[in-house]
């Protein structure tokens, strides 16, 4: 069965919704396949994979896979040139060539429930768990709130009018408002001709404070909607920028909060069999070395260093890589550090992802795991 690449992409953000992405990242269909004729591109199999090197395209065109889904998103800083080398968009190329579509979901499957994060955190042990950092977002509706002042008989055609022209949607919602009483005073001068009562007289009248939602693109709209149907000669009206709302169970990193505490060691041994890794680097603080139990784990795939130093006060922390001195602070603060090569710590997901690919698709895409990628770092 062939899956039309667009719903393939429309499946693959569903689980991992891209706005969650961090705002660097470049995530989503990385390289696309033009429609034969009338006919639009479909796949019928997915090659799931951290990098797209040349032994996993090798592996995807083996394989027929019209899709790779690369973690790592394959075009990340920008490309000077498209000469075929590796650093040349090599890959992408002979991609293109095969027209097998290339598709990133990054930082966006770090940041989803059940993606990367909550899988590393399943290898420290039973516990509370929730994002070190959370996901918070604007709705492109929702960017600012919008309040006038009106009178009540008026409030119905104003409101009306706003919402025509792009405010108050929330959601799947229009026409969304809030209105309080409030009282208003105002002396116009001798050039004014008041709606309500007379020029050169102190005026009190009874209003309702009217709030809407409303998009930054919507501002010139809204403001000759006040200009043309709020019934006051000079309208107040005032707009404020909202801040981002965290979105639950969203977010970079995972914190988890053990059941029982354990020490460094048995981490350590629990962190080894759970990505497959003989050993493992740890930076053991003296505490954590004569044997302090840990609760509070703090973890992040890949590189933790930007989340961890937003997530301070965790007793040890679980990440890919950090620098040299990332790690001295660490110990400084009393906490341990474990590092585990970087996609190391993502790799070993890559078999639930596939699954939930193949379920998400209700068995219509097929995804496979990669046989050919791996960690580029070994112990000898």
């Amino acid at each position: 069965m062939a899956l039309p690449l667009s719903r393939a992409v429309e499946l693959l953000s569903e689980l991992a919704p891209l706005r969650f992405a961090e705002s660097w990242d470049n995530v989503g269909l990385v390289l696309g396949v033009a429609p034969t004729g009338a006919t639009p591109p479909t796949v019928e199999r997915a090659l799931c994979t951290i990098d797209l090197t040349d032994a996993v395209l090798d592996e995807a065109i083996a394989r027929r896979a019209g899709l790779v889904v690369a973690y790592h998103p394959p075009i990340f800083s920008p490309l000077k040139k498209l000469d075929g080398t590796a650093g040349g968009g090599g890959p992408l190329l002979r991609a293109a060539a095969e027209r097998i579509a290339v598709y990133s979901p990054h930082t966006a499957l770090d940041a989803a429930p059940g993606g990367v994060n909550d899988w590393l955190a399943a290898g420290v042990g039973q516990g509370a768990t929730a994002p070190l950092v959370d996901a918070a977002l604007l709705d492109a509706g929702a960017e600012m709130k919008l309040v006038t002042f009106v009178p009540p008989e008026h409030t119905d055609r104003l409101r009306a009018a706003l919402a025509a022209a792009g405010a108050g949607v929330i959601g799947e919602y229009s026409e969304c408002s809030t209105h309080a009483p409030v009282t208003g005073t105002f002396l116009g001068s001798a050039l004014t001709n008041p709606t309500v009562g007379s020029a050169g007289k102190l005026e009190t009248v009874a209003e309702l404070r009217l709030e809407m939602v409303c998009p930054k693109r919507a501002l010139g709209a809204v403001a000759r909607v006040m200009r043309d149907i709020h019934p006051y000669e000079e309208p107040a009206w005032d707009v404020y920028p909202l801040a981002p709302r965290p979105a639950p169970g969203f977010g970079m990193g995972r914190s988890v909060e053990l059941t029982t505490p354990i020490t460094l060691a048995t981490l350590t041994e629990r962190l080894k069999a759970h990505l497959g890794r003989p050993s493992l680097r740890v930076a053991a603080s003296p505490a954590h070395r004569a044997g302090a139990p840990l609760r509070r784990i703090a973890v992040c795939a890949g590189s933790g260093k930007s989340v961890f130093d937003r997530a301070p006060g965790f007793d040890a922390y679980v990440t890919g890589e950090l620098s040299h001195h990332a790690v001295l602070a660490h110990l400084a603060a009393g906490a341990s550090v474990l590092l585990a090569e970087h996609s190391t710590t993502e790799r070993g997901y890559l078999p639930e992802y596939a699954a939930r690919i193949t379920t998400r698709s209700a068995g219509a895409l097929e995804a496979l795991v990669s046989e050919s990628d791996r960690e580029p770092l070994e112990t000898w």
